[in-house]
């Protein structure tokens, strides 16, 4: 026997024997006892209305095995150690999730990690949900390792094989994996056909390649419901939903080419894929103009910015640009209005990504030799052979544990009750502000010179409790308003007083800084505030389309994260305008940042104030020379009348291959 053999052979053991203790001890389906109305619990959770009885609540548990071989127990919020899957049926989580590789070992049959994740795998999995009433989700990536939009390798055996022969051994390698996932005892109600296929899939990236194998996937699992006499809904699996345009598109293809599939399955990270809002249409519009039903098939959420096992965190609090804390509370909530969402949109369920992937050692050195023994850290030095770009340069544990729904130590947390408690509701232990939407010590206040200063009288917060909406009505020091000075240009900080109506008798302490200064008077001036970029325009020459965009990229950006981009690959010219009207009289001064590079000898740029007179002024010409190179134009003494309006702008020209960005506008009054 091969040593990749044995290694495989001992690591199904280890598998059985623990599948073994545990169909011991459940030998009928368990029922869990489920909420049945609105309960008490040391979490807030609104119910959602209109909740479909069938609606899937699931969470992907790829890595179960792997932690509980490390030494990974489980716990409930009492500290009783407890299976997992017990634990997670009586969340009211009805479907598991398993992803399925080919073969996720090198030639000498160490896993690449991940979870080491095959079809073996999934049928232990999946029986032993069945055993506690779930259902399994199987989650084909047609690879070795890894899938997703950045990676959709050819499995090892498929090395060198036309399309029509991937499409063959796909169909067979389906139909064989399913018999033996389903024949274990799982019960299988759902099949992703490929993960995150966006970009390709099994090393196929052309549009009809790609269909081809997923047309065989699809054709293969219709084919084992007929055999098995068994109803499985066959998924297809997105992501990038934010890019409403190219979603649809993929829909309108798959439409074109008679895929035959049930749902289109995205993936929702709210801190990567937009706002709910865009979430809710897509997946509306995706079911009212291609007839398809959807399903969020991957979405988290951090509990706490620590991390757990001596690898980064994939997301932190200081990353995240949402109102939802990083709590135990802020997940749950985070999560249910993720629910609500997608129920808005027509979804059939919603799926948690690797929810019980916690720390599997007391520290990192005991952690780095688990991660390689039992691969169950996101990839292990072994994947190298298959991954070297990425497995291989940056192995290690899992960026993933403070988005779990257990700590780092495997006791349940309060935030995994989301699931049974949005039926009816739950009402927490104490209501209390979790977040409050502006700066609770320090507010920035800015006043034109000669203006007058406003202090707002209240401050919106956000509760534990999301059904209540009560902002804080403010109270300032009246003696130190009536001091600001605004005649000159000043700093001044003033204390008051924040109470709510809904916590009679609490008090918050507040603080604000008023900047008497002069106001930047162009609107959307860092690009930040509209995603079409309104009110600025970009025009080619001739009233032609322009080769701009607005791009969020916060390493491309001066200021924020986003700014205007321009880009073509043959010659182009464009002028980017926006008017400003009622400015008051005065001198004033225009600025700006351009970077970029290419443009060629006889590029073309400088920045302009056109007033309303007529009078033009024009900055110095500029010349970009590379990436973070940022220039400043500056135009000043732009004499202004009262009330005038002023078109201000740049101007742009270039050979083709020429790209660049421009941010962070400022028309103001010279000091």
């Amino acid at each position: 026997m091969s040593k990749k053999a044995i290694y495989k052979t001992m690591i199904i053991g280890v598998s059985l024997a623990i599948l073994s203790a545990c169909t011991a001890k459940t030998q009928s389906v368990y029922k869990p006892e489920l909420p049945t109305g609105e309960e008490k619990s040391s979490i807030y959770i609104q119910r959602i209305d209109e909740l479909p009885q069938d609606f899937i609540m699931g969470m992907d548990v790829s890595s179960m095995l792997v932690e509980e071989e490390s030494g990974v127990k489980y716990y409930d919020e009492k500290g009783n150690e407890e299976d997992l899957l017990k634990l997670l049926a009586d969340a009211g989580i009805n479907c598991v999730r398993v992803r399925v590789w080919i073969d996720p070992f090198d030639s000498e049959g160490h896993g690449y990690g991940g979870g080491n994740c095959t079809a073996e795998t999934a049928a232990e999995i999946g029986k032993r949900a069945a055993a506690y009433g779930m259902s399994t989700c199987v989650d084909f990536h047609y690879s070795d390792f890894w899938a997703d939009p950045a990676k959709q390798m050819a499995p090892k055996a498929w090395d060198g094989m036309s399309t029509d022969e991937k499409a063959g051994a796909l169909a067979e390698y389906t139909e064989e994996s399913l018999h033996r996932i389903m024949d274990s005892g799982a019960n299988v109600t759902m099949v992703q056909v490929g993960n995150e296929i966006n970009n390709g899939m099994s090393g196929e990236k052309g549009l009809n390649n790609k269909l081809k194998l997923v047309k065989a996937g699809c054709d293969a699992v219709r084919k084992v419901s007929a055999d098995m006499g068994k109803d499985i809904i066959v998924v297809l699996h997105y992501t990038q939903i934010d890019d409403y345009k190219n979603t649809m598109e993929i829909a309108r293809q798959l439409q074109s080419a008679k895929v035959d599939y049930d749902v289109f399955g995205v993936s929702y990270y709210p801190y990567w894929h937009g706002t709910m809002e865009n979430m809710t249409q897509v997946l509306r519009d995706l079911s009212s103009e291609y007839g398809v039903k959807t399903c969020i098939m991957e979405t988290s959420y951090p509990y706490t910015d620590e991390d757990g096992d001596g690898t980064a965190n994939s997301v932190s609090g200081t990353s995240l640009k949402l109102s939802y804390p990083v709590s135990v509370q802020g997940q749950a909530n985070c999560i249910r209005d993720i629910m609500a969402a997608g129920i808005d949109g027509g979804a059939i369920g919603l799926f948690y990504w690797e929810g019980a992937w916690v720390p599997v050692g007391s520290d990192l050195s005991s952690n780095k030799q688990l991660w390689e023994q039992y691969g169950s850290g996101w990839a292990s030095s072994y994947a190298t052979e298959y991954d070297p770009d990425d497995a291989g340069r940056y192995y290690g544990g899992s960026s993933w544990d403070n988005q779990a729904m257990f700590d780092f130590n495997g006791r349940k947390l309060p935030s995994l009750d989301v699931f049974k408690y949005v039926r009816y509701g739950a009402v927490g232990d104490k209501l209390e502000i979790t977040t409050v939407l502006s700066d609770p010590d320090i507010m920035k206040i800015d006043v034109s010179i000669g203006g007058t200063v406003e202090m707002p009288d209240t401050l919106d917060v956000l509760y534990n409790d999301t059904s209540v909406i009560s902002p804080l009505k403010i109270t300032w020091d009246e003696d130190a308003v009536a001091a600001i000075d605004t005649s000159v240009a000043g700093s001044y900080t003033i204390l008051g007083r924040a109470v709510s109506d809904a916590l009679p008798g609490e008090e918050i302490e507040i603080g604000a800084v008023v900047n008497v200064a002069n106001i930047n008077y162009v609107v959307n001036p860092s690009f930040e505030d509209n995603e079409d970029g309104t009110p600025w325009t970009s025009v080619a020459s001739g009233g032609g389309s322009a080769p701009t965009d607005i791009q969020d990229k916060e390493s491309d950006a001066y200021e924020g994260t986003k700014a205007l981009h321009y880009y073509k690959v043959t010659d182009f010219d464009f002028n980017l305008q926006q008017e400003i009207t009622g400015i008051p009289a005065g001198k004033y001064e225009l600025t700006s940042y351009i970077q970029g590079g290419d443009m060629g000898e006889n590029a073309l740029i400088y920045m302009y104030a056109i007033t309303g007179d007529g009078t033009t002024y024009e900055s110095d010409h500029i010349t970009v020379d590379g990436w973070q190179q940022w220039k400043k134009a500056e135009i000043k003494d732009i004499d202004v009348t009262d009330g005038d309006t002023v078109l201000i702008g740049y101007r742009v020209e270039s050979a083709g291959g020429g790209w660049g960005t421009i941010d962070d506008f400022n028309f103001s009054l010279m000091n």
